[in-house]
């Protein structure tokens, strides 16, 4: 039965670290008309989050549900035998889980599939024409600005691929309120960056320049914003802990580790530097003084050259004399941050796209760019290394299961961020 002879729209969100939580999440709520709290999934895996990581998205007081990939197929299987099945899935997940999880769905041969929609949870620097041809056969593949829905379209259109599912939309967790100092407040917070810059060196380099500019500037608060504690994952391995950096040195009073929601830092920040988080986006939708820092270089590795023509790149030497860059609006605009107005219709199209799929009285096929014809010696590995066999016995879960697991993600993190970094310096010697 299509979704527009129902009452209610039931939604299903997959995540795969909490980031992508917060965007399948809140996307679920900007692109349908659902009433209803989506239902959560996070993906079991090296970058499974936390229950505190969770909470503070705060996207939802109801935790997701830590499953397999085969989990999730059981469970919509089980819930459309039930008469309750899902009318729309929302992907927040690599390009890879994304590629195994349509052909999942495909296999599972449903009466009727739900709606599939993904994207991207910030900017797109890197693996740009893999990880859009990975996601190519959701219904939806949402851009978060007219600069990523031409590169997406351009990607597509490039291999003959079709492009129709791309449609322009926004980051969902655009808001908050417009900026508005406060005499006597400076705050100026850095939003890290888990893998970016990636070496120890370059590290060192930021927080010694954030601990220098505290103490050239008594009078004015420097934040590091974390994203995770010691021991918790994101999305891209951290290696070297900011927290674990900073015992090596003696910073001031007015300088100081942060962690919640960024939301609510965002709140009390008249300066915002980064190397190229998702953060600077969000303050810039805010109207709140946003630094993009060169001292590195401009690099694609460090995802920063995303904001050539912005008019924000600048290094710490110039924000140590007190400058602050002066955005570009044209940029601006072409980004999909302006604060014009325009971001509560930036989710028109898609609402639209997704409800006329709703409406159809049955579904295409789900037909992606890769397949044993197109990808035959790249296909089977991402395939294999899923393992989507809801024939499979399903595993029973026990205290003695999660004990064991818990501990092995430990190990994996343990070894990520104390023996590699030491197996890695004595190859150097």
């Amino acid at each position: 039965m299509p979704a527009s002879t129902r009452e209610a729209v039931r939604v299903a969100v997959l995540a795969d670290s909490d980031t992508r939580w917060k965007w399948g999440a809140l996307t679920a709520r900007r692109i349908t008309a659902a009433t209803a709290e989506p239902t959560g999934f996070v993906l079991r895996g090296r970058a499974t989050p936390t229950a505190r990581q969770l909470a503070e998205t705060g996207v939802s007081t109801t935790a997701p549900r830590e499953v397999t990939g085969a989990d999730l197929l059981r469970a919509i299987r089980d819930a459309e035998e039930r008469g309750e099945g899902y009318d729309v899935l929302v992907l927040a997940l690599v390009g890879g889980t994304v590629r195994a999880v349509l052909q999942g769905l495909a296999d599972l041969g449903l009466r009727r599939r739900p709606v599939i929609v993904t994207g991207y949870v910030g900017v797109v620097y890197e693996k740009l024409t893999d990880g859009l041809l990975l996601r190519h056969g959701a219904d939806v593949v949402l851009a978060n600005s007219r600069h990523d829905a031409e590169r997406f379209r351009a990607v597509y259109e490039g291999v003959g691929a079709g492009a129709d599912s791309v449609v322009e939309a926004a980051l969902p967790f655009l808001g908050g309120t417009p900026y508005a100092p406060e005499k006597g407040r400076g705050t100026l917070v850095f939003a890290a960056q888990p893998s970016v810059p990636a070496t120890r060196a370059e590290r060192a380099y930021v927080l010694r320049r954030l601990i220098g500019h505290a103490r050239l500037h008594p009078g004015r608060e420097v934040l590091l914003k974390l994203r995770s504690k010691p021991g918790e994952h994101t999305t891209h391995l951290e290696e070297f802990p900011f927290q674990k950096l900073v015992r090596e040195l003696d910073p001031p009073d007015n300088f100081r580790l942060v962690y919640g929601h960024m939301g609510e830092v965002l709140d009390r920040t008249d300066l915002l530097v980064t190397v190229s988080s998702t953060a600077a986006l969000e303050a810039l939708h805010r109207r709140i003084p946003t630094a993009i820092l060169t001292d590195l270089g401009v690099r694609e590795a460090l995802g920063n050259h995303h904001f050539v023509g912005s008019g924000l790149l600048t290094s710490f030497d110039r924000l140590d004399e007190g400058g602050a860059p002066v955005p570009d609006a044209t940029w601006l605009a072409r980004q999909g941050v302006a604060s014009d107005g325009s971001y509560e219709r930036a989710f028109d199209a898609a609402r639209d796209r997704v409800a006329a799929l709703l409406a159809l009285p049955a579904l295409p096929p789900i037909s992606p760019y890769y397949t044993a014809e197109t990808a035959a010696g790249y296909l089977p590995g991402i395939l294999a290394r899923h393992r989507l066999d809801v024939t499979a016995p399903e595993p029973r879960e026990s205290g003695l299961r999660r004990v064991v697991r818990e501990a092995a993600r430990g190990a994996y993190r343990h070894g990520v961020q104390r023996v590699a970094p030491v197996i890695r310096r004595l190859g150097e010697l």
